[in-house]
């Protein structure tokens, strides 16, 4: 190998650049994710959180061309999963990249699956497409993942509705790993799952990356579950990622007031009869759109520049970026509750 070969930057799995997806509605535009960054390489796992309503299944559904429209509309931007331009292949293209090169968990197990095809037959259709088999073979090879997700092979001919709601997400895990993707979406793949399966499915998805160097985006609300699974984190507040950076640097290191807020909203292990402190007020309006922070009128930090202005960008290492105008004052910092990272 070269010395210019081995210089090379590894190749991304994905590449998501100044996203900007809005849902255009008679009465108003809703503001759903305005400027999103997001890279991958492979085998790399980044955890992305933030309340409901940040914009963070819209930014996984803007990777698979999967914004209903209408009324939702990319506006700009440029989406990259490794040699495809997803906003330009063609509609044919999609069917064979869907599943192979990128699959989605999607967070609803009972809209999710067919109810007059069996669960089975869902399974082998995804590999069917994707995979040099006939149908026996697919169906051999379905039975095999229902296995791997704790589900009984000889339960391949019943049908969705013959499964609990739990059982239901582990086939719908089950369709998005069958044909070993480049890169995984979960958009809360483990919320309608005991602790034991949600163990099992998080080892499985491990497993993935490690075997065929999946790169995963985990959507979750579960910072314990970003911690276990995951190597970066990217925190979403009004259809921005506020704080993005290594798991080390993001929950050691935290430097957004947001980011700040989720944790010391969480119990506190060393002290147990501490208060929780939750984020004070709610969520912005998406379909008004903030001229400088949106998270401003929560923020504990927040000067009447906060506002008004337009977030500054802020560099702590080359993998650690922050959006807060409050380190344009140089000093300023803020300071964790121990006992929560």
């Amino acid at each position: 190998m070269s010395r210019q070969e081995m210089s090379k930057p590894e190749p991304l799995v994905l590449d998501v650049q100044d996203l900007v997806v809005h849902f255009e509605l008679e009465e108003e535009t809703v503001y759903a994710v305005n400027g999103v960054n997001l890279q991958l390489k492979k085998g790399e796992a980044i955890g992305l959180v933030g309340e409901t309503g940040a914009g963070k299944t819209t930014t996984a559904l803007a990777v698979l061309r999967l914004v209903p429209s209408p009324p939702g509309v990319v506006k700009s931007g440029s989406i990259h999963v490794n040699e495809y331009d997803m906003m330009k292949v063609s509609v044919q293209q999609l069917e064979k990249i869907r599943g192979q090169e990128v699959s989605m968990i999607f967070q609803d197990p009972m809209t999710s699956l067919n109810p007059v095809f069996t669960v089975g037959e869902q399974i082998a259709e995804s590999i069917l497409i994707h995979e040099d088999v006939n149908r026996e073979q697919a169906m051999e090879k379905a039975k095999k993942m229902l296995e791997l997700v704790g589900i009984p092979s000889s339960r391949a001919g019943e049908y969705p509705h013959q499964f609990s709601g739990g059982m239901r997400q582990r086939v719908v895990i089950a369709i998005a790993l069958a044909c070993n993707p480049k890169l995984l979406i979960a958009d809360e793949p483990t919320t309608a799952l005991d602790v034991t399966i949600q163990a099992q499915v998080l080892e499985l998805m491990q497993q993935l990356r490690e075997r065929c160097g999946t790169a995963l985006i985990m959507i979750t609300h579960d910072l314990g579950i970003v911690a276990e699974s995951c190597d970066k984190v990217a925190v979403m507040y009004g259809g921005k990622i506020v704080e993005c950076g290594t798991l080390e640097e993001v929950f050691h290191h935290t430097k957004h007031p947001y980011t700040e807020g989720l944790f010391n909203s969480l119990p506190n292990i060393r002290d147990r009869k501490s208060d929780l402190k939750p984020i004070q007020g709610q969520m912005p309006d998406p379909s008004i759109l903030s001229k400088g922070c949106s998270f401003a009128p929560r923020c504990p930090y927040a000067a009447k520049k906060c506002e008004q202005t337009p977030v500054s960008e802020h560099h702590f290492s080359e993998t650690h970026q922050v959006l807060c105008s409050a380190y344009d004052e140089a000093g300023f910092h803020i300071v964790r509750r121990e006992g929560n990272g």
